[in-house]
């Protein structure tokens, strides 16, 4: 009996030894600081809390900051990762980005991002003043969006919306609960779950990126069902309240020539159109470049610096002369393939 206890605690003492040198590894060698799951992890962690409202899920906590991927983030007071503006003017044009990670600029400087390039070339198309404020927050769909919209956007009083869409927003929204303190501390925790996510997928298959993509956009989706209705509930308050509403339309950046998912931009394009929303296909911006000059790291098709640019340059004169026609300014020329209107 004193043999099996004396080995069955060397086993424990061994598997503890094993388990805390796993972590210890991962903390030192496993987290450069560009391991997409232990960053993405962090930014939950660091940055991000339950929201009160089911339909939003989750928010950022106010004035928080992490370093993650590479990059400083800072959340300022209202929860946006945005700068303060105490001293905007009257004549000051304010543009609310909706969005989820791309439009929050993951893994690119606050600076770089398709929001801040814009707040800097759109006078350059109107001669107005801007202010681009950038509320987007990782893991967000279309539905969460204009949840938080509806609950905290108004507040922001915008001259004008964007609501910048990527194809996984028809995704459902998922239940957001507080996180346990394991998935808290552990490193292992996160890179062991990852790893065997991998091996499955591997080994077992399942189904490929194209095809779960393309799924989301089935007529009977309960994902793509919603998302349309919130586009719907999107325009209808920003017309109650009479502000020119944009759809901005993301393309997938593992493979932009061609693209594959050319129906599925279609059925995003018919759903702005169906509300009388303009609608700009960022796809132009990159179809010529090589998909993997646009990622912020190799498994992480996030668009990098390099790609914000291309999507502000391109976007800037075509939202430009959307909100040049809604409001009567002056702008200049875009050629045949700039915004699309209704």
């Amino acid at each position: 009996m004193r043999s099996f206890f004396s080995s069955s605690f060397l086993t424990l003492v061994s598997l503890v030894f094993a388990v805390g040198l796993f972590e210890l590894a991962c903390r030192t060698i496993v987290d450069t600081g560009m391991h997409y799951h232990l960053e993405m992890w962090k930014y939950a962690v660091s940055l991000k809390e339950v929201a009160d409202d089911p339909a939003i899920g989750h928010r950022h906590k106010a004035v928080s900051e992490a370093h993650l991927m590479g990059v400083d983030v800072k959340i300022i007071a209202d929860g946006l990762r945005d700068r303060e503006r105490p001293d905007l003017t009257e004549d000051t044009v304010k543009v609310l980005m909706l969005g989820d990670s791309i439009t929050f600029g993951w893994g690119v400087p606050q600076a770089e991002t398709v929001s801040a390039r814009l707040e800097t070339l759109l006078p350059q198309q109107t001669g107005q003043s801007f202010a681009v404020i950038n509320s987007g927050v990782g893991n967000y769909n279309t539905a969460m969006e204009v949840a938080w919209f509806e609950r905290y956007g108004l507040d922001h009083e915008p001259d004008a919306v964007v609501l910048n869409v990527f194809i996984n927003d028809a995704e459902i929204t998922p239940a957001n609960t507080d996180i346990h303190w394991w998935d808290r501390a552990l490193y292992s925790r996160v890179v062991l779950f990852g790893a065997l996510d991998t091996a499955r997928r591997l080994v077992f298959g399942g189904v490929d990126w194209k095809t779960y993509y393309r799924d989301l956009y089935t007529p009977a989706n309960s994902g793509w069902l919603t998302m349309q209705s919130s586009i719907a509930r999107l325009a209808e308050l920003c017309r109650e309240n009479g502000i020119p509403l944009v759809l901005v339309d993301y393309p997938e950046l593992r493979e932009v020539s061609p693209y594959p998912f050319p129906d599925v931009s279609e059925k995003i394009s018919v759903a702005a159109f169906e509300q009388q929303t303009a609608y700009i296909s960022l796809l132009p911006a990159v179809e010529n470049e090589a998909p993997s000059a646009l990622w912020v790291t190799e498994p992480d098709p996030h668009p990098n610096s390099y790609a914000n640019q291309l999507f502000a340059e391109y976007l800037a004169p075509r939202l430009g002369q959307v909100l040049s026609l809604a409001n009567g300014w002056s702008a200049g020329d875009v050629d045949d393939t700039g915004a699309i209107a209704p």
